[in-house]
């Protein structure tokens, strides 16, 4: 599997996600919230000094709550400007979050998945509730 590389915008916010939960952190240490979010406290440091810009959601959802950030404030505070005329990810749907499309069945939060060919999605035929 090729991976494809950050663009300066991916870097950026990475950077800024991990200043934003090394403050959260204050002075407690880095085991302890580790430990708290259920990662190492090398993903941690990882995340923190932004050599892994782009941890995955559940990873980042689980160092909020063990900081006691809600996801969104997170977001407001990590999203960097967008160059001008730019579309991350190809498409919206979540106020204020460019490039996240919209989540069915989440309050708040309008619009179809967009993935093709899951279950329930739009044009799939299959359940139409949340997959477990």
């Amino acid at each position: 599997m090729v991976r494809t590389s950050l663009t300066p915008w991916e870097r950026e916010r990475g950077e800024r996600m991990g200043a934003v939960l090394r403050a959260a952190r204050g002075d407690r240490s880095m085991v302890e919230v580790a430990a708290a979010a259920g990662l190492s406290a090398e993903t941690l440091r990882k995340i923190e000094t932004g050599r892994a810009p782009t941890p995955a959601f559940f990873t980042v959802a689980a160092l909020a709550g063990a900081l006691g950030l809600s996801l969104d404030e997170l977001a407001t505070m990590v999203m960097p400007e967008e160059p001008e005329g730019s579309v991350v990810g190809g498409v919206s749907g979540v106020p204020g979050v460019p490039g996240v499309p919209g989540v069915p069945g989440v309050p708040g939060v309008s619009g179809a998945c967009g993935v093709r060919g899951a279950p329930g999605a739009p044009g799939t035929s299959g359940a139409s509730g949340v997959a477990a």
